[in-house]
């Protein structure tokens, strides 16, 4: 009963989406013309486009935009021979860090980063030698600058958090919501698959040994889940192993690392991926039919233990729908549960275009989470061949590109005219979303 009533809720909030799309969207070209040039509507950096049936329009188109942004981020400065957008967190729009911000997330910044720039290098034929070197980069910053020392129960484990200026880190630069000594589990899982997926791309054994030590501390570490733990805390003292936070989101980057060890010849990883894999089937994906409290805590900057998240069940449910039958063989059923979980939780509309917002305590599209989620629901529509979501997929990710300036360089988000901001947001957990999503449509592109 609990499952139909959130599916019907879920009904309604994508018809309520469409049809409020179609009254305000029209009005505001014929607003736009009524006004004088200076003060046309704008969605983030440009001038709102729609068709005449509402739809929103790109202010370029898909590979424009996209190309741009990668050429900004080419000319980007220097920092110990690291582009400095991987060095930084906090960075505007001229390559300057922020002065009151030296808080860094080298795990989820670089991590996602290796993944878009691999993607984007496949996109481009790998015709650019740049693309490839910078993921290189980003993955010699990770595990050369941003491990805790060889001691206690998280050794040589990826950072979650970091300062400015760590060259390498300090062993008690734990920053935003992290202790000075403390790390994520699940954002070494993201470091260590991304670091295994640049492996195989370079050939580069360096990249491997630490995905596979990220992997066997993971397993050394992992504990029973139930219905009021995850596997692994959310954070967790590296020296002690003392966990903090007794529900970790975001299992499916860990998944992503054993299977891909596993694939290699791995075997030792197989009663962990098991158990991890028995925690998710059994209290993760139907906690999302409930109250959804198995989905509380990702994002590094808070620590909120109630405050539930976009971002962990839109990426399981894209693991679920590039796996299918070999995984799950409900995978239509449970990828759909988890994103209608995402819709009646974290979505509104915002210039006449549904989009998602990242958490209970902060609904606003940042650029990671709404790319995120336009690009699940493309994933969704293109693996079960429905229009259900194509849509909303398609709007959510033209509207997140209207944050990009002319000359490349990204806002964190389209909410107002900007230029940089969260690196996380703007650029390295983005890029790879729109790569799944031309994957999925390549004529949206175009």
């Amino acid at each position: 009963m609990r499952r139909a009533g959130m599916r019907k809720a879920v009904a309604v909030c994508v018809l309520a989406y469409a049809l409020v799309a179609a009254i305000i969207a029209p009005s505001r070209p014929v607003l736009a013309q009524e006004k004088a040039a200076n003060d046309v509507f704008k969605i983030g950096n440009h001038a709102a486009r729609y068709d005449k049936n509402g739809f929103l329009l790109g202010w370029t188109s898909w590979n424009d935009a996209l190309k741009r942004e990668m050429d900004w981020y080419s000319r980007c400065p220097l920092d110990h021979g690291y582009p400095q957008f991987i060095t930084v967190t906090f960075m505007d729009g001229a390559y300057h860090p922020d002065p009151k911000r030296n808080d860094t997330i080298p795990a989820m910044q670089n991590g996602m980063g290796i993944l878009s720039y691999l993607k984007y290098d496949e996109f481009t034929h790998r015709r650019n030698l740049r693309i490839l070197n910078t993921a290189r980069a980003m993955g010699d910053y990770l595990i050369t600058e941003c491990n805790t020392p060889d001691t206690g129960k998280y050794p040589r484990f990826t950072r979650s958090t970091g300062r400015v200026g760590g060259f390498p880190q300090a062993s008690d630069c734990g920053s935003q919501g992290d202790s000075p000594y403390e790390i994520e589990p699940d954002k070494g899982g993201i470091a260590g698959y991304a670091l295994l997926r640049l492996y195989e791309a370079t050939k580069s054994e360096k990249y491997r040994e630490q995905a596979l030590h990220n992997a066997r501390v993971l397993a050394a570490t992992m504990q029973e889940g139930d219905n009021t733990h995850s596997p692994w805390p959310f954070r967790a003292d590296y020296r002690t192993g003392q966990g903090r936070g007794d529900i970790s989101a975001n299992m499916s980057f860990i998944l992503r690392l054993f299977d891909g060890l596993i694939a290699s010849g791995y075997g030792e990883f197989q009663s962990p991926r098991e158990r991890l894999w028995r925690w998710i089937k059994t209290y993760q994906i139907p906690s999302a039919t409930k109250d959804g409290l198995l989905w509380t805590q990702f994002h590094e900057d808070y620590n909120l233990d109630k405050n539930r998240n976009s971002w962990s069940p839109l990426h399981l449910a894209r693991y679920l729908l590039e796996k299918r039958d070999a995984i799950d063989p409900e995978w239509r059923q449970d990828s759909k549960t988890l994103i209608e979980f995402v819709i009646l939780h974290f979505t509104s509309i915002r210039s006449g275009v549904p989009v998602c917002g990242e958490q209970d305590d902060d609904k606003d599209p940042w650029g990671g989470a709404l790319s995120t989620y336009g690009a699940t629901l493309a994933v969704y529509s293109a693996a079960t061949h429905t229009e259900e979501y194509k849509g909303l997929a398609y709007q959510a990710l033209t509207y997140g590109l209207y944050a990009t300036n002319d000359d490349g360089c990204p806002g964190q988000n389209a909410l107002r005219p900007r230029r940089g901001g969260w690196q996380e947001d703007a650029h390295t957990d983005k890029i790879h979303n729109y790569m799944d999503a031309l994957a999925a449509f390549p004529e949206w592109g175009k």
